[in-house]
């Protein structure tokens, strides 16, 4: 299989399936189960209202293309994206570099990239801060990528939620999966 570039990735056409290019390979894994897109549709709706009352930048929720590396051909679709309105330059037919936040939702076929590769590249690439949802536990796992030892939390239950790049947010875990 030839490997494409960004422009080439981009060629292929709009679609709601989940897909991503990474270093310059297609991968299209299959869509979500339902429990994952319930969860997503609830968090994504207390993010955007959160940020729209404060004007704290954008939300967008996948399928949206998140161009990391455009030379090595590195592009990735977490399920929610935050963008502030400092970084709103990098919002134009896609996000071109890293979001100030990225939502990832676990699911048994995705949790261990998610929690590596995608966590690395995130890293690698600025993301701030990732928020790893277990649908399964009902919790979630805020990573500080930017510090030195990854700084996680976990939160359950009705503790709130405590987020670097969102320092207002107070929603627990509890309301998130409510």
């Amino acid at each position: 299989m030839a490997k494409l570039n960004v422009d080439e990735y981009f060629r292929m056409g709009e679609t709601q399936r989940p897909m991503e290019l990474v270093y310059g390979v297609v991968r299209e894994p299959p869509a979500p189960r339902y429990g994952h897109q319930s969860v997503l549709t609830h968090l994504v709706a207390l993010l955007d209202e959160h940020v729209r009352d404060r004007q704290l930048g954008q939300v967008c929720v996948a399928p949206v293309d998140v161009v990391l590396d455009e030379a090595a051909a590195l592009v990735v679709q977490p399920d929610i994206v935050f963008v502030a309105s400092g970084h709103r330059a990098r919002v134009k037919d896609r996000i071109w570099g890293a979001p100030d936040l990225v939502v990832e939702i676990l699911s048994p076929r995705t949790a261990k990239r998610d929690r590596t590769t995608k966590l690395a590249w995130y890293r690698r690439y600025g993301v701030i801060e990732c928020w790893l949802v277990d649908v399964r536990q009902r919790s979630v796992e805020v990573v500080e990528i930017q510090t030195r030892d990854a700084l996680r939390s976990r939160y359950a239950d009705d503790a709130p939620m405590r987020s670097t790049v969102l320092p207002e947010w107070t929603f627990s875990a509890a309301q998130i999966f409510s």
